[in-house]
């Protein structure tokens, strides 16, 4: 009696496991193709923790991933049109914007869709600095010679102090403070690391200072600040003097701004069908991004663990980008 109820036990046992195998998600599938997927690595954090992201989740579907480090402008136009790459997870419309149509007209490469966070880049203070000019984030504030002279510093007293981004960046920032009038005197930080060195010190202390700041990035989810807000950009305020409010100058507007892209090598599709369809369904959170980047950025957490980490805490939400 002992050994049949100790059969019909493990019987049931069996049918029920067995069930549980024929009703849960099979993820292990056997890939389309063996050969690896390349998903790019770029000079910035967020970038490549959205890349070790997707192909963690990859990886655990039974792709061979491969993280080749690639130009930003130059993969769109070269690596995916050509298939020596087949992911780049972050294209800015605020930088990419003419790479991207230029590597649409191949027909070699596909948007799979917008990563999620818009991409924002202006100028940026701290919330403490409101208390000395309290009708900000309005542009219209920073004419205020009060307010202007609240941002100076002795070096451009009684003008404000207006810490732009590299050279490199472009941005036109000179150029703004020019058409719109503003009492400010623009300098260019050496290095991405200096202009945030510079903010942190000055945060620590609440002293005054006003920069560029975009996002996604770490630095929002770290500080308490604001953008400020100009006149909505539009193409022809950097084309056309007669837009906008001054009708004698270019780049009377913010800095523009938009999405992020994810992009595909075009033969995607046909050669990894369901690794292509996660690729497509990939999203992510503004803050969660922002997040993530400071655990590396601040708290010196490595790319692949904090990716590790997303996919541990995620499982039911890439399954269903697999499904």
């Amino acid at each position: 009696m002992r050994f049949l109820k100790y059969v019909r036990r493990n019987a049931y046992a069996a049918v029920g496991a067995g069930l549980l195998m024929w009703t849960s998600p099979v993820l292990a599938a056997s890939p389309e193709s063996t050969d690896p997927i390349k998903i790019a690595l770029f000079d910035w954090t967020s970038v490549n923790i959205n890349a070790k992201i997707l192909g963690g989740v990859l990886e655990k579907l039974g792709y061979t991933v491969e993280y080749p480090t690639a130009d930003y402008l130059s993969s769109l136009t070269t690596g995916l049109t050509n298939g020596d790459l087949t992911l780049g997870m972050e294209f800015w419309d605020t930088t990419a914007g003419e790479a991207m149509k230029a590597s649409d007209a191949t027909k070699q490469t596909e948007r799979l869709g917008k990563l999620g966070p818009k991409a924002k880049e202006e100028w940026w203070y701290p919330l403490y600095m409101k208390e000395k000019c309290p009708s900000l984030p309005d542009w219209h504030a920073l004419l205020d010679p009060k307010c202007a002279e609240a941002f100076s510093t002795p070096d451009t007293a009684p003008k404000g102090r207006y810490l732009g981004g590299p050279v490199t960046w472009e941005g036109f920032d000179d150029e703004r403070v020019a058409a719109l009038k503003l009492p400010f005197t623009v300098i260019h930080a050496g290095t991405d690391g200096a202009m945030f060195a510079e903010l942190d010190s000055a945060y620590q202390r609440k002293a005054p200072i006003m920069l560029w700041i975009y996002s996604p990035h770490w630095a929002p989810a770290k500080y308490q600040g604001e953008w400020v807000q100009f006149p909505e950009y539009e193409p022809p305020c950097y084309t056309d003097p007669k837009w906008g409010v001054n009708p004698d100058a270019k780049y009377d507007c913010g800095k523009p701004h938009g999405e992020i892209w994810k992009y595909s090598w075009a033969g995607m599709k046909d050669k990894w069908p369901t690794a292509y369809k996660v690729a497509k369904a990939y999203t992510i959170d503004t803050a969660e991004l922002n997040k993530m980047s400071g655990q590396v950025d601040l708290d010196g957490k490595s790319i692949d663990d904090v990716a590790a980490a997303w996919i541990a805490d995620h499982e039911a939400t890439w399954q269903a980008w697999a499904k």
